[in-house]
């Protein structure tokens, strides 16, 4: 696919996600770009935590609400700035370190740990994932030991490539942004500032960088096809 049909409008916020599949919204809906909300999760999660109901979720300490009907091994840990929302799992050993809003019927499997993210309703991270200053979109699904990396080598600050275009996003932390119904295989590497457009598939044991088009198959970076 050449670099030149892919432009910065496709990387909006409102071209990678549709609306209202998570209590982040309405902050997501503040902005133009999704890397604009993760220097900002721990406010939202304080934000939003504000105006859920006793009657649905169990506030432990000053910041972590739970849902009653989530599912929470009593092995998980669980750091602060955290929301669980209805009918989540959070496996056995799995680590959310900080600032995560973990949306409706998602899985958060063993050994997964969770750093500063969004993830909306139903994403699957289920098994040994990393996921750091990330957002990962509605029914988006991580493969076994696919992760994030999300601070550089020489610890520069992160740009998001579209195309031709260079888009500097002055975070020195930011893994990747996964559109809705994202599908990513199993041990794949996503590099700092990569972005996933919607209905797309990675190929296991890939290594993505930029922007990878909507509704497209990931067989490398040489090689990314139009779905049929």
């Amino acid at each position: 696919m050449e670099k030149r049909s892919l432009q910065p409008d496709m990387i909006r916020i409102c071209e990678l996600f549709a609306p209202d599949n998570t209590l982040a919204w309405k902050l997501l809906s503040q902005f133009t770009w999704p890397w604009e909300a993760l220097p900002v999760i721990s406010r939202l999660i304080s934000e939003v935590g504000a105006t859920l109901h006793t009657s649905e979720y169990d506030k432990i300490g000053d910041d972590v609400w739970i849902h009653k009907t989530a599912n929470v091994a009593p092995s998980a840990y669980i750091g602060n700035s955290v929301i669980i929302d209805a009918d989540a799992e959070v496996r056995h050993c799995a680590h959310i370190r900080q600032a995560a809003l973990i949306g409706k019927g998602a899985v958060v499997g063993t050994a997964t740990e969770l750093k500063n993210v969004i993830l909306f309703d139903e994403v699957h991270v289920p098994h040994y994932n990393y996921v750091g200053d990330s957002i990962l979109g509605y029914k988006s699904h991580m493969g076994a030991g696919a992760i994030t990396s999300n601070v550089k080598s020489d610890r520069s600050p992160v740009s998001v490539i579209c195309g031709d275009n260079r888009i500097d996003t002055n975070l020195s932390k930011f893994g990747a942004i996964l559109g809705d119904h994202v599908e990513i295989g199993c041990n794949t590497v996503l590099n700092p500032g990569c972005i996933v457009g919607s209905h797309t598939t990675v190929y296991p044991l890939s290594m993505v960088r930029g922007f990878v088009p909507d509704n497209s198959i990931y067989k490398k970076q040489s090689e990314v096809v139009k779905k049929s």
